[in-house]
């Protein structure tokens, strides 16, 4: 069994999922700007035990104006992402640069992963 989740943090403040496009418009002027860490969390539970990991990714947003963050709310796409937004698709418009794992910001840090089961390559 595989359990993974995200959270966005900045200032020490953690923004899940909004809970709507008000607290989605909240979370991307927090995030203007600014760097924010996305923390992936990893649970994999199978007959060698439970194993748990952490996998952190720094990402750098633009400076978002009011017309930016509308047209993004406007696609819908923030719905259900941690701090509002999803990289891999009209997000990317958001972001300047990333440091570390990608795919940790896109909801899954596969190498996270391929630490806590290197027999998913076939090892």
């Amino acid at each position: 069994m595989l359990g993974a989740d995200t959270i966005v943090s900045v200032d020490g403040r953690i923004y899940g999922k909004p809970e709507g496009e008000d607290a989605a418009r909240a979370t991307l002027r927090a995030l203007s700007g600014r760097w924010h860490a996305v923390i992936g969390g990893v649970c994999l539970i199978d007959g060698a035990g439970v194993r748990t990991a952490v996998a952190r990714t720094d990402v750098e947003f633009r400076e978002l104006t009011d017309e930016l963050i509308d047209w993004y709310l406007g696609t819908g796409e923030w719905r259900e992402r941690a701090g509002g937004y999803a990289i891999q698709g009209r997000g990317a418009a958001l972001v300047t640069r990333i440091e570390g794992d990608y795919l940790n910001v896109v909801g899954l840090p596969v190498a996270t992963l391929l630490e806590l089961a290197p027999w998913l390559l076939g090892a």
